[in-house]
């Protein structure tokens, strides 16, 4: 190395050396990792928006709507339950109008026969139709079909209700406080629309 280059110069010698400690001691001290903090959040701060909406979605929404369906389930099934054995003629599922071996009896005995008031309902429907025809001959003949109708369906509950009386007398001992109203409305029904529903065949005989 020359005088000038040691006056007016750098040491190139000593710059490269320099340089090269520099890089070594760069490359070899190791890059300390992150500590997590216990009790840090550790995470990226949730926007505003989304926290305002984890605040209002119910944590146990699903839960309370899977129990509401279950609870509205088992209710179904079981009046769906009730009603079937209150049909079925089951004491225990009837309203205490139904209840008891008398109205059973009284059901069987108007069930096992044809009564004139169970197609009564068809017959009046049709003379209130005709009643509708402008000719003053027909309307008044629509009106005593009507009125024939409605007397012999009653008279023939009034007989069957007589006939019934005897029998529960002779089986139960009296008869039951309100059976002539319950048997007489159950004869003026039409069959398939009577509760509970008939358990005995028409012409069965009933003792």
């Amino acid at each position: 190395m020359t005088y000038h280059d040691r006056v007016f110069g750098r040491d190139k010698t000593t710059t490269q050396g320099a340089t090269r400690v520099e890089a070594s001691t760069t490359a070899e001290t190791p890059v300390s990792p992150v500590k997590e903090r216990p009790g840090a959040k550790n995470r990226p701060t949730p926007k505003r928006k989304d926290q305002e909406a984890a605040r209002r979605r119910p944590l146990v929404e699903t839960d309370r709507k899977a129990a509401k369906a279950a609870n509205k389930q088992r209710a179904r099934e079981a009046r769906l339950a009730q009603r079937a054995a209150a049909e079925r003629g089951d004491d225990s599922a009837l309203p205490a109008r139904d209840r008891g071996p008398e109205k059973r009896y009284i059901r069987d005995r108007v069930d096992s026969r044809l009564n004139i008031g169970e197609i009564a309902l068809p017959l009046m429907l049709v003379a209130v139709i005709v009643m509708f025809v402008p000719n003053p001959s027909i309307q008044s003949l629509g009106l005593i079909i009507v009125w024939a109708v409605l007397l012999i369906a009653l008279f023939d509950a009034i007989f069957m209700w007589r006939s019934t009386k005897k029998r529960l007398i002779q089986k139960f001992g009296a008869a039951p406080r309100g059976g002539a109203g319950y048997a007489i409305m159950r004869a003026m029904q039409i069959r398939r629309g009577r509760f509970p529903r008939p358990v005995v065949k028409r012409g069965e005989k009933i003792d």
